[in-house]
C-alpha cells in the first residue's frame, strides 16, 4: 500500500493523518526523528507544540500502534520518563483496520436503506421508515402529512462507496 519512506508525501495518508491527529499532529510528525526515541517535553520544545497536544498526539498514534514508547524510572526521585519512538511501518494494519470498520459502517447503511421504505415529513424534514410512519398513522407529530422519500441517490452512492472498499481491501 503505502512505503514507509514517503509516506508523509502521500496526500491520502496525510488526509488521514490530518483526520487522526489535526494540523499540529501532521506538524509533530513531520519534525520526528524516526531514528531517534524522543520525550514529550523535547518534542514540545523542538516543535514550539503544546505539551499537552504533543501527549495528545502521541497518545492517538499510540492506540493506531503508529507510536511506541519505552518507561525510564530515575533512581533518585522516582519519576518516569517516556520515550516515544514513530512507528511509521503500522501504517498499512491501522489505514485497512480504520477501512474494515468504515466498510462495516457502511455496508450495514447500504442493507438498512435497501431493505426500508421511507416517509419524510416536508415540514420537519424527519424521515421515517414505513413501520414508524404506519405507527402514526403517516402524520408527523408536527401534523404535517408525510409523503413517500426516495433514498435512490444515497442508496446508490452506498453502493459505489462499498464496492470500492472492497475492490480496495481485496473483498471482491
Amino acid at each position: 500500500m503505502v512505503e514507509e519512506t514517503d509516506v508523509l508525501d502521500n496526500p491520502a495518508v496525510r488526509a488521514y493523518l490530518i483526520r487522526m491527529v489535526g494540523e499540529e499532529g501532521l506538524t509533530l510528525l513531520e519534525n520526528f526523528d524516526r531514528k531517534v526515541e524522543k520525550t514529550d517535553e523535547e518534542l514540545a520544545e523542538e516543535t514550539g507544540i503544546n505539551l499537552n497536544a504533543v501527549r495528545n498526539t502521541l497518545y492517538t498514534l499510540y492506540g493506531k500502534r503508529l507510536a511506541q514508547y519505552r518507561r525510564e524510572k530515575n533512581q533518585e526521585t522516582g519519576w518516569l520518563t517516556y520515550k516515544w519512538t514513530l512507528r511509521l511501518d503500522n501504517l498499512n494494519d491501522a489505514l485497512t483496520e480504520d477501512m474494515e470498520n468504515a466498510f462495516d459502517k457502511l455496508d450495514a447503511r447500504e442493507r438498512y436503506e435497501d431493505e426500508n421504505d421511507f416517509y419524510i415529513c416536508n415540514n420537519c424534514g424527519i424521515v421515517y421508515t414505513f413501520n414508524d410512519a404506519l405507527a402514526l398513522e403517516f402524520a408527523c407529530g408536527c401534523g404535517t402529512q408525510m409523503e413517500h422519500y426516495d433514498n435512490e441517490l444515497l442508496l446508490n452512492a452506498l453502493k459505489t462507496r462499498v464496492a470500492a472498499i472492497k475492490v480496495t481491501l481485496g473483498k471482491i
